[in-house]
């Protein structure tokens, strides 16, 4: 291709044609895949420049601004002021190496974060190949051919070349607050203009603006940097300063708000997730408390402080410092938001990783979520024509398949119910009997001819009120689909009847260019195939871009008419559209029809909302009489055996205004005003779409009430159709019939029967609604409000513009990655990338492994901790010949299992494998978050049998060698300190193993360590596949084990560094003591076992108890009732 005519700027002025000619692309196929990423390459991404830019000033700030690292530094400094060279160097090394891996690992993880951003990015949908694709935004390239629709953001700057109804919300580029309202026709400026401003260019749609109403087909001319968003974006970044300059607060306010959050910044309390400000918090918490205790080491020397009191101070101070904590919790959360990738969930703020453990009420759509958005037609009823059934339809988008019966002059109403029907007709192979009948007029087979008409009436209601384009595609050799999942099953269900949209207006006429071949090309139009060599191959370029009259002229034209069977001339001009609105639950089409000279108006939606629209209907003569309330009855008694069978109900209708009749007022109502037009209707009929639940929705539904969880389904479906599909998923019992009326009516409501609540009325209700159907996004909202008075956290799926607002209330917002608006993805937390129900529970289930693990390694880094700190305290009584303390410890011991011994057991704790049993325990405290009173008491517990344990086996060596304390023992080693550095030895290893010997013990803080999976039949194996499972955990821990041996043997470092020398029996001591705390957790385990046996497992929200009845609602369906339901029933008829 040439080069491409990027700098031009006035694309609003010239015709779409001229404008594809300049970017040499192809209005109708677009570009070729080659093409692009040709471009893409040579442009480079469409983004503002910022999207995958890693901060390195605030990592490197983040690591050395906090307060454990400040504990370290302030050490270092005191180490180094009193001339302790070896403590104060091994304190910067280790200083140095914390920041260092944690600048590395919060790199990893914020390039991981930048990938997951990309993935959650808004994506596009364009046209290559002739075939709609959807990508990334970031990889729309100049010459694109992109479609958009209502709720989608505009990916670039575009030039509209086709539209319908298309408005624009561009409050982000010109501060206009109403919507624009777009054209595809050139725009001329006026004479006073020098150029059209960009807010007039009204052909154009920008990047970033939001679709608000319509769809639109437009060509890419500017992205990136290029595009009118770009050329402001600096103006529109905004920024928290640190520096408070509010005018309305005073000079000392503003100072005070200045130093608070500069500190709070500096200790990472007021930056980062809530774990993160938390942890930042603990940190703070700790260092005041080493504080304390370091005052409390001087105070015992009676504030003479000398070189040794010093460093025994700073030693108790390093002792509460569990340095690699924020470490490990940035490894664990990086690892966790990349599993949930794999997972197909992509985690857009790291808030909801904690809190997704703590979900305990999932809200979710029905249509694509719990079920596969494949929709098939499956049922059809035209009021006195009859019944249509579409049998064994298992190809979604194929309309040559399945089996179409009719049972004539029938509702489906009479069919379940009347009396007086005993034996219905039921035709077969009613496709080719209806199109025999329109050929030769004749109808006997099926119905008289008037009757029949309604039929047709509403196949061309069918087609036309509607935007899906299905086709087929002669390279892969299957049938694909363009639309939204329920027009394109109506539409293949209008193409199986040989009706297609294009058949009436003349659009989208299929050319399949087979690419293996050079020497043909297929023209398909309404099954009728023609051959063209090579050289007519330019005249089936120009036949895609035509109508059908112009397809026939151009073939005619090629010299190869005689091969063309004659091509209908379309009768249907379409004139305006007026889309979907979830407000009012229903579409409209007006076109124009030649023949008849009329206009005809098509609506089709949720069988009340056209109802209300509808003033006539046919009778069994075919005559149009008024729609009387017992016709409306009647109809709502089909609409409900219909939906009960779990099919999706729309109806249709649909009103002709003769060109005679049309006034230039009447016309302009006509295609402004939507009340005019759905008005007066006559009501055609009914469809049911079958959308078949995912086959693993019902297992994960199952699974989430055994995790403590409840489900609800807020769908827009009719009642029937939504309490149906709750049936077969498990959200509702299948034997209602064992509850009192009053609490079915509770389990399924309406969306205006819950919006007519009252917030005290909803208050008052023993349970929430299990299913709300006809729901509102203003209904979502009410149910969030509700969820959270009756103190539940709770998730809310949402896919549309209207869905934002409860995916920002609800605690975790969870949009579609599919199906999804971009509205709706920016107001999310987490994306499902598979629109997959199951999807969340594995959400769920990975946020609780990771809040988990985050408890074990926060437990055993703590726990260590407090067993230092403990253990240098009491060592304050054990004083030398100069009445001065002999530290047990040296600060160097101290720090290497601060450092090494706990650090890579805990980030192997991190990425321990969930629990067997994590989801059928109770939801996570939401409040509390990780910092449960069990891992508090844990923390205490662990910690002072560490001590005692440690202290056990630095007494036994030492009154076990004499007894001797020596003289000058903290700073240097004499003859007389040989029995105390054989003592640290001791006490060396005993809390190295220890330390080590907890790693494993918080696997499970519960079960034994030997029986982790206690239902297991091969306990052995099962023990030794447990500890092998986690490799990263069991080498850290081997190689500590091994690694303590040269520390304490090794010449020099052992004796100048650590203070301690080589042991011989003492390493008896050292493994005794290190067994002894090894029982004593295990122990411990047991009665805690004994204390939580029965709360450990979650309660299962079927079984929750109506706050004031005596009896459980939803008692008879659980598992048990049941199973004891069919033993009594069993035992009864043996009786008798």
């Amino acid at each position: 291709m040439d080069e491409i005519q990027t700098a031009f700027e006035e694309f609003h002025t010239i015709s779409a044609n001229k404008t594809a000619e300049f970017l040499n692309t192809d209005t109708l196929k677009g570009l070729s895949n080659e093409e692009s990423q040709k471009r893409l390459s040579q442009y480079g991404l469409n983004s503002l420049g910022d999207d995958a830019k890693i901060d390195y000033k605030s990592i490197v700030l983040h690591q050395v601004c906090n307060a454990m690292v400040l504990v370290l530094l302030i050490s270092m400094i005191i180490s180094l002021a009193i001339r302790d060279w070896i403590t104060g160097g091994v304190i910067a090394f280790v200083v140095f190496l914390n920041v260092s891996i944690g600048i590395f690992q919060e790199y990893k993880a914020s390039k991981t974060m930048n990938s997951l951003k990309a993935l959650s990015s808004p994506s596009a949908h364009v046209i290559r190949n002739g075939i709609t694709q959807t990508i990334p935004t970031k990889d729309v390239v100049i010459g694109d051919l992109v479609t958009v629709k209502l709720g989608d953001t505009i990916p670039a700057d575009l030039r509209i070349i086709s539209q319908n109804n298309f408005e624009t919300d561009e409050a982000l580029l010109t501060g206009e607050s109403l919507p624009v309202c777009k054209i595809s026709d050139p725009l001329v400026p006026d004479e006073t203009q020098i150029e059209i401003p960009v807010g007039d260019r009204i052909n154009l749609a920008y990047s970033s603006s939001t679709v608000v109403k319509g769809r639109a087909e437009g060509i890419v001319i500017k992205t990136g940097l290029n595009t009118e968003i770009g050329k402001i974006a600096k103006s529109l970044k905004t920024t928290n300063p640190l520096i408070s300059r509010d005018k309305e607060n005073s000079l000392w306010k503003n100072i005070y708000l200045t130093i608070k959050q500069s500190c709070g910044a500096f200790l990472g309390t007021t930056v980062g997730t809530p774990l993160h400000r938390k942890l930042s918090k603990l940190a703070i918490i700790l260092f005041w408390i080493a504080v304390v205790f370091a005052i409390v080491v001087m105070a015992s020397q009676k504030f003479h402080v000398d070189r040794g009191v010093a460093i025994y101070a700073i030693c108790v101070a390093l002792s509460m410092i569990p340095s690699s904590l924020v470490v490990v919790l940035t490894i664990t959360m990086s690892v966790g938001a990349s599993v949930m990738v794999s997972r197909h969930v992509i985690i857009r703020k790291l808030d909801s990783l904690e809190a997704l453990g703590a979900v305990n009420d999932i809200c979710s759509d029905k249509t694509g979520t719990l079920t596969q958005g494949k929709m098939v037609v499956k049922k059809v009823w035209v009021p006195q024509f009859g019944i249509l059934n579409v049998k064994d339809s298992d190809e979604p988008y194929n309309p040559h398949t399945g089996d179409v019966e009719f049972i004539p002059k029938i509702s489906p109403y009479e069919f379940g119910y009347s009396e007086e029907v005993f034996d219905p007709i039921i035709i077969q192979d009613f496709k080719d009997k209806y199109l025999q009948s329109l050929e030769n007029g004749n109808e006997t087979n099926i119905s008289n001819e008037e009757l029949t008409h309604l039929f047709t009436r509403w196949l061309e209601t069918a087609t036309l009120a509607n935007i899906a384009d299905v086709f087929f595609d002669g390279e892969e050799k299957v049938w694909k689909a363009h639309g939204d999942p329920t027009e394109i099953a109506i539409q293949v269900f209008t193409t199986k009847m040989n009706l297609s949209r294009n058949i009436l207006t003349g659009e989208n006429k299929i050319i399949q260019i087979d690419e293996s071949d050079n020497n043909n090309t297929t023209i398909n139009n309404d099954n009728n195939e023609k051959e063209l060599d090579l050289g007519e191959k330019q005249n089936a370029v120009e036949i895609m871009t035509t109508t059908s009259s112009e397809v026939k002229d151009l073939v005619l034209n090629s010299g190869t008419s005689s091969q063309i069977s004659d091509f209908e001339q379309p009768n249907f001009k379409h004139t305006v559209e007026y889309p979907f609105d979830s407000t009012i639950k229903r579409m409209s089409a007006v076109f124009y029809n030649k023949e008849e000279e009329t206009y005809n108006i098509y609506t089709k939606g949720a069988f009340e909302g056209v109802l209300n629209c509808c003033s006539n209907w046919y009778n069994n003569e075919s005559q149009n009489i008024p729609l009387t309330d017992s016709d409306r009855d009647q109809v709502q008694k089909n609409v409900n055996i219909i939906s009960s069978e779990g099919l999706r109900v729309l109806a249709f209708a649909t009103r002709k205004i003769h060109i005679s009749e049309m006034t230039e007022q009447k016309m302009n109502d006509l295609l402004t005003k939507r009340d005019y037009v759905e008005n007066d209707l006559t009501f055609l009929g009914l469809v049911g779409i079958y959308d078949a639940p995912r086959p693993e929705t019902a297992s994960a539904v199952k699974r989430f009430h055994n995790a403590g969880i409840n489900v609800r389904m807020l769908t827009g479906d009719f009642p029937g159709t939504a309490k149906a599909i709750a049936q077969e998923v498990g959200i509702l019992p299948t034997n209602l019939y064992h509850y009192p009326k009053e609490v079915v009516d509770i389990m399924v409501l309406s969306g205006s029967q819950f919006d007519k609540l009252t917030e005290e009325e909803i208050d008052n209700l023993p349970v929430l609604p299990l299913v709300i159907a006809r729901c509102s996004p203003q209904t979502k909202v009410r149910m969030i409000k509700a969820l959270h008075r009756r103190k539940k956290f709770c998730a809310m799926t949402g896919d549309g513009v209207n869905d934002s607002p409860s995916l920002k209330l609800a605690d975790v917002g969870i949009a579609m990655g599919i199906n999804g608006s971009d509205v709706a993805k920016d107001a999310s937390d987490i994306i499902l990338s598979d629109d997959n129900f199951a999807s969340i529970l594995n959400a769920v289930e990975e946020g609780r492994r990771m809040s988990d693990n985050i408890q074990k390694f926060v437990l055993q880094l703590l726990a260590a901790n407090i067993a230092q700190a403990i253990y240098l305290l009491v060592g304050l009584v054990f004083q030398d010949e100069n009445n001065e303390s002999v530290f047990p410890l040296s600060p160097i011991e101290v720090l290497w299992i601060i450092v090494f011994t706990a650090c890579f057991p805990a980030m192997g704790l991190g990425l321990e494998k969930a629990a067997p049993d994590l989801m059928d325990r109770p939801p996570n405290d939401s409040k509390n978050g990780i910092f449960t009173w069990e891992l508090i008491v844990d923390m205490f517990v662990y910690g002072l049998m560490m001590t005692c344990c440690c202290m056990g086996s630095f007494t036994s060596a030492l009154y076990g060698n004499g007894g001797e304390l020596g003289y000058n023992c903290n700073n240097d080693y004499n003859e007389s300190c040989h029995t105390v550095f054989k003592s640290r030895s001791t006490a060396f290893a005993t809390m190295t193993w220890c330390c080590l010997f907890l790693a494993w013990e918080v696997v499970d803080l519960r079960r034994p360590f030997f029986r982790r999976q206690p239902e297991t039949d091969e306990p052995v194996k099962q023990f030794f596949r447990d500890v092998w499972g986690n490799q990263v955990l069991f080498w850290s821990i081997i190689l500590g084990f091994a690694i303590t041996f040269p520390v304490v043997y090794i010449p020099v470092i052992n004796d100048k560094v650590f203070f301690h020398i080589g042991i011989g029996w003492e390493w008896g001591v050292a493994l005794g003591f290190s067994a002894a705390f090894f029982a004593l957790c295990e122990v411990y385990k047991y009665f805690k076992r004994l204390y939580y046996r029965n709360t450990n497992k979650a309660q299962n929200p079927e079984n929750d108890l109506e706050n004031n009845s005596s009896r459980d609602p939803f008692e008879a369906y659980s598992t048990t009732t049941t199973c004891q339901t069919e033993t009594i029933f069993a035992q009864s008829k043996l009786e008798k």
